[in-house]
């Protein structure tokens, strides 16, 4: 398994709409363990592939944080929200891609996702709280949309200075 650098915004790949999958093969299960030891190193709690420069319809995801809790590593493809509730819940969303900066952001609070899993069957579940907030995250990221697209122009901007100025000084060393 590899650790593998994560895209910082802005970068052009992750605003792209990544493809579906089409069958399940050895290659997308060697991405979906190096995408989850990525996500784990980060550490995080999930991980589009568009983060890593792979636009390909595939996520990976695990919210269990209690100490001493078995982890869910969860690995979906072609991920979508077939069901959402009208209730909302508010997180203070950071993401991966855009390190140290958190905002509040207002998105159904239960939702029932349909995804291939690496068994190359299809799977549906049921999700709420900090699983519900996080899987639509990360589907969001195989949209080309970011949780910062949910704030005020003037927030999200200010966001995106801070990021070209971590990357200016990440180029310089």
């Amino acid at each position: 398994m590899s650790i593998l650098p994560i895209l910082i915004h802005p970068d052009p790949r992750l605003k792209k709409v990544a493809e579906p999958i089409e069958a399940v093969t050895d290659k997308l299960r060697k991405l979906a363990d190096d995408m989850l030891e990525t996500m784990y190193d980060a550490p995080g709690i999930g991980l589009a592939a568009n983060q890593i420069g792979v636009l390909q319809r595939i996520i990976v995801l695990d919210c269990v944080k209690e100490e001493g809790e078995e982890p869910r590593p969860l690995v979906m493809m072609n991920p979508e929200v077939i069901a959402e509730s009208d209730d909302v819940g508010v997180y203070d969303e950071g993401c991966l891609s855009i390190p140290e900066q958190y905002a509040e952001v207002e998105r159904p609070a239960v939702v029932t996702v349909r995804w291939l899993g690496l068994d190359g069957q299809t799977h549906e579940e049921e999700f709420d709280g900090l699983w519900a907030t996080c899987v639509q995250h990360e589907i969001d990221h195989l949209d080309g949309k970011l949780f910062i697209d949910y704030l005020r122009p003037l927030k999200r901007q200010m966001i995106t200075r801070k990021m070209q100025k971590l990357k200016r000084e990440l180029a310089r060393g």
